[in-house]
């Protein structure tokens, strides 16, 4: 068991370019469209099956990002945030954590400095050098592609999680 990981209560997550893959369509009707990965979102279920907390904080302010977080009951949801540490600060404290209880996965600059705060920051595979470079895990997966999804096995596997989650699957 991982003890760096043993203490993980919350997973706060970038959007575009963790769980989208970072590509922005603005239809002629000036709505927006987002792809959203299915992987990811039975991640974030099990992930709240294990008693756990997600967040989103993202820079820019999305109808189909407050969209998918009511789908996937995430009840923490920051969308238009530049400066994401002070919110993530924010957050910590509201929700009583210290910074070692909380899982951060980004993918460019702006992420950078929550990456550097949490107990367990993570890049995805398609993260800029700089953000990679100060991460404590690089996903195998781009973001969009289920790399929130690997951020949660990864961590749910090391902490002796998984198999009780795994159980509702192999003896329904």
């Amino acid at each position: 068991m991982d003890k760096k990981l043993e203490n993980i209560k919350l997973l706060v997550l970038d959007v575009d370019g963790v769980l989208t893959d970072g590509s922005i369509v603005i239809n002629s009707d000036k709505t927006e469209t987002k792809k959203f990965n299915s992987l990811d979102g039975h991640g974030i279920r099990m992930w709240q099956r294990a008693g756990l907390e997600v967040a989103i904080i993202s820079g820019r302010f999305s109808h189909p990002t407050q969209l998918r977080a009511d789908q996937l009951g995430i009840k923490h949801v920051f969308q238009d945030c530049h400066y994401k540490l002070p919110k993530l600060k924010e957050l910590a404290e509201s929700q009583g954590l210290a910074t070692e209880q909380i899982a951060y996965v980004g993918d460019d600059l702006p992420d950078l400095p929550a990456i550097r705060y949490a107990g367990f920051g993570v890049a995805v595979a398609n993260a800029v050098a700089e953000v990679k470079e100060h991460a404590d895990y690089v996903t195998k997966a781009p973001g969009g592609s289920g790399a929130a999804r690997e951020v949660i096995e990864y961590i749910l596997k090391r902490t002796g999680r998984w198999d009780d989650l795994m159980q509702r699957y192999l003896y329904p």
